[in-house]
């Protein structure tokens, strides 16, 4: 009864001309109760209801109580080629109010309320009170050309006491907003903004760019489809469409195909708070004045929609990207061409198509006696007399270094005597172990001296790293695989465009992804990658091939080759690109390590590889190096989660840091000849005694002792400014120390090849002074910074920039290439460096 008396008094109140105006039920239901009862009188006592015909841009004053309740009726003229937004402001004279005023805006197809003052609630349920509020009413689209709508603002309170209200509803001229025209601002959390967008024809993607040059308040801007209700406020906006958080910057790229209408809202709601855009934590409780205060909260901002990349940048960014790559595969089929063709040319000098093998032999001036004239010492363990590795060095210079074994029977014979043969029979005899100490005190040693052990044991030994790497790379690449695929499932399902911290100014999606260049930068580390582990297997099988046909030079001269640590770089290079790929997808705090795990893996087996060149026989082993990098990373993740401002963890983390630096130096000087048991203690304070104190003997190997000694002040160094500093980003941190290892060793070791009398070959030297320019490069990119998850999303977003290249890739794309081929070229760098050892004796070559 009280419904139905309720309507027929409310089309009584409202004209017959109105009549055909149905409010939804919670409105109609809130004008019964508000028309049958109040605050002060008994409930069905009826109520003085007053409606005013209205005009757009008049301001009302007017006052409110329990008793009393005021319509005011609007009419529009709206058309279906201009879109007009209609903008309801109100401001709340009364101080001190008993309870607030409710305005209920009934439209056509939706219903708006909200109550003066406006309470917004922020972190630990704080409310802030507005008592002026802007709202912008809904814009459903109409099919009439031309059509006259009618709205009304109903006004009404439960106080008894009155309260006096200002009324201005105006209309938004600038409410469609134009590609490529800047439009500005102003908004607060009681007064959002929202305008709309209409796709013009031919552009399927546009990048809404929000900027404003106040860093604070904290605002969001949404990108929502044309329907109502429009969530405008700080605690409804993240309901539906796609929103970030922002400080100066903001950008989000919409698609026509996800906007059926093809058009779309843009709303910019200023937030209550600061804190989700990394702004000073404020204490709760506040007091009231600060309540007050904390609500005035005013931000200009512009706002300019712009058509983004078409189908054409996105073709060109991808062939732009393979036509770089293979380039590499052109120019090392090249290369090997024109090596082969080199190799061949002195074959034929070397061995003319009519002489036999005993022949050549003749002419060398040696004809083999017996099938173990040339025992290699690399084979067997035993070495060959100071003469015989003089005649044949001296024949091999005067002949051009070349010389073939083609007796069958020296192979057989080798692969006879060492069937049975495992690595583990040599360091078990106690002979073996008094030999290698007594070779390893030598003060100048040579590869041969650390080249003893067999080298069918060693290349089993050393692909190891191989199959390791290989298996580690699948049990870590799934998972990470499809948890990458659940960030971004999420990020397209929920639109919080927070998750993730791409440089959003030059995010450019396809299909599911959201930055499909960042993900297509990484396609050179694979291809490099794959490219290198192709050239280490031609070596490989050039150098096997020499070996079947008992080359002197492959069996006794030169580095021994070992490819197992290159077959594990190369892998591991592509899965850093994997991996980066994986973590581009969405780019966060929780998995940084993605792109940074291989990157350690990279820089310790460079330094395995470094130093297994001259120490083959002593050279960690594939479960050991594993190991220590795993702990490397197991650190890295404890450092992001609780290295920030945490004393303790540093301190820490220096100890280990620097008592590891100690004992690997240790390891290195004495060449493994210490143990570390109880008694290191003892006999460390007896070297430093009987050495220092008791006689000020100078060390016996200077060069490794300088070594260290810059070793130990760089990482003591790193360390202590880690200790001072704590640096926020301890992943970058962790590498920055394994890159300056790396490079102290690198630079030690070309140092100490010249100062031995070798040289470095001219593929070699392009290689070096080649990677050295992309490095400066690639560094000088990577320190842009478009992005980083050490802050908020709001903040990050601060640093993102436009694209550089072809439209389509930024600065860390950038990086990404130059990076890569920086790699690969430290790749050939290691494999190629020591080439011109190839026709020397290995008791000539030193080691250092």
């Amino acid at each position: 009864m009280v419904l139905r008396s309720c309507w027929k008094s409310r089309h009584k109140i409202a004209g017959p001309a109105h009549c055909w105006m149905r409010p939804g039920f919670a409105a109609l239901l809130w004008l019964c109760l508000t028309q049958f009862g109040s605050g002060s009188g008994a409930v069905g006592e009826t109520k003085s209801v007053v409606q005013k015909d209205a005009e757009f841009d008049v301001t009302y004053n007017d006052t409110v109580t329990s008793d009393n309740q005021t319509i005011y009726a609007f009419n529009h003229t709206i058309s279906r080629n201009k879109t007009e937004g209609v903008r309801v402001t109100v401001d709340v004279l009364s101080e001190g109010l008993e309870s607030p005023i409710l305005f209920v805006v009934r439209q056509k197809q939706a219903v708006l309320s909200f109550q003066v003052p406006l309470i917004l609630r922020g972190l630990y349920q704080r409310k802030y009170p507005y008592a002026h509020v802007g709202r912008t009413l809904c814009q459903p689209p109409t099919r009439a050309a031309s059509e006259t709508q009618y709205f009304f603002v109903d006004v009404s309170t439960l106080s008894s006491l009155g309260t006096h209200y200002q009324l201005r509803v105006s209309r938004v001229d600038s409410f469609t907003l134009q590609t490529d025209k800047k439009f500005s601002f102003t908004a607060s959390p009681s007064q959002p903004q929202y305008f709309k967008y209409v796709f013009p024809d031919g552009v399927d993607t546009v990048i809404v760019k929000v900027s404003s040059e106040m860093n604070f308040p904290c605002s969001v801007m949404s990108i929502q489809d044309i329907q109502c209700p429009v969530y405008d406020l700080d605690n409804n906006v993240a309901f539906i469409g796609m929103y970030q958080t922002m400080t100066k910057k903001g950008a989000i790229t919409v698609q026509r195909k996800d906007f059926p209408s093809n058009s779309f809202y843009v709303v910019v709601v200023v937030k209550t708070e600061d804190e989700a855009c990394g702004g000073p934590l404020r204490f709760y409780p506040l007091r009231p004045d600060e309540l007050i205060n904390a609500g005035n909260r005013t931000k200009v901002l512009d706002v300019v929609v712009s058509p983004a990349i078409n189908s054409e940048v996105y073709v060109m960014g991808m062939l732009f990207c393979l036509g770089i790559f293979l380039s590499f595969y052109l120019l090392t089929f090249l290369v090997a061409c024109l090596q082969n063709k080199r190799m061949n040319k002195r074959e034929a000098l070397l061995n003319p198509a009519d002489m036999s093998p005993a022949e050549t032999a003749s002419l060398l001036g040696k004809t083999p006696a017996s099938p173990y004239e040339y025992g290699s010492f690399a084979d067997n363990g035993s070495t060959l007399s100071s003469e015989a590795v003089t005649d044949s060095a001296t024949s091999t210079d005067n002949n051009y270094g070349y010389m073939e074994r083609s007796l069958d029977s020296v192979g057989r014979s080798r692969q006879e005597s060492l069937s049975s043969v495992e690595e583990d029979d040599y360091d078990t005899l106690a002979d073996i172990d008094s030999d290698k100490n007594i070779v390893r005190t030598k003060k100048f040693l040579c590869v041969s001296d650390l080249a003893r052990k067999d080298k069918r044991i060693l290349s089993k030994k050393y692909q190891i790293y191989f199959w390791n790497i290989a298996t580690i790379a699948v049990f870590y690449a799934l998972p990470v695989i499809q948890l990458v695929i659940t960030y971004q499932t999420v990020v397209n399902v929920t639109g919080n465009q927070d998750i993730c911290y791409y440089n959003f100014l030059c995010a450019h999606p396809l299909g599911a992804l959201s930055a499909f260049n960042n993900i297509l930068s990484n396609l050179g580390y694979v291809m490099l990658g794959l490219l290198f582990l192709l050239i280490v297997l031609k070596r490989d099988i050039v150098h096997n091939r020499a070996l079947l046909r008992n080359d002197l030079n492959a069996l006794e001269c030169g580095i021994p080759k070992h490819f197992g640590l290159f077959y594990a770089m190369g892998t591991a290079l592509m899965m850093e690109g994997l991996l980066s790929a994986c973590y581009h997808v969405c780019p966060n705090y929780t998995n940084f390590q993605f792109d940074t795990s291989f990157m350690y893996m990279i820089a310790g087996l460079c330094m395995l590889k470094l130093y297994q060149k001259r120490h083959p026989d002593i050279n960690a082993s594939a479960y050991t190096a594993y190991a220590c990098l795993a702990a490397v990373i197991f650190f890295s993740v404890l450092g992001v989660v609780f290295g920030k401002g945490n004393m303790v963890f540093w301190i820490v983390f220096s100890v280990i840091h620097i008592l590891a630096t100690l004992l690997l130096s240790t390891q290195l000087y004495y060449m493994g000849r210490w143990r570390l048991d109880s008694g290191i203690l003892r006999r460390m304070v007896y070297v430093i005694y009987t050495d220092c104190i008791r006689q000020c003997s100078g060390p016996m190997y200077i060069d490794r002792m300088v070594l260290l000694v810059m070793g130990n002040i760089i990482n003591w160094s790193l360390a202590a400014y880690g200790l001072i500093e704590r640096p926020n980003d301890f992943a970058s941190y962790l590498l920055a120390i394994a890159i300056c290892n790396l490079l102290l060793y690198f630079a030690f070791y070309i140092i100490m090849k010249l100062r031995s009398g070798e040289r470095i070959q001219c593929l070699a030297l392009v290689c070096i002074l080649f990677t050295a320019v992309v490095w400066g490069f690639a560094l000088f990119f990577f320190f842009q910074g478009l992005s980083t998850w050490q802050k908020t999303p709001a903040e990050s977003r601060e640093h993102n920039r436009d694209c550089i290249l072809l439209s389509f890739f930024d600065d860390h794309d950038i990086w990404h290439f130059l990076s890569s081929i920086a790699m690969f070229g430290s790749f050939l760098v290691l494999l190629t460096m020591d080439d011109d050892l190839d026709t020397v004796q290995r008791d000539k070559i030193y080691v250092f």
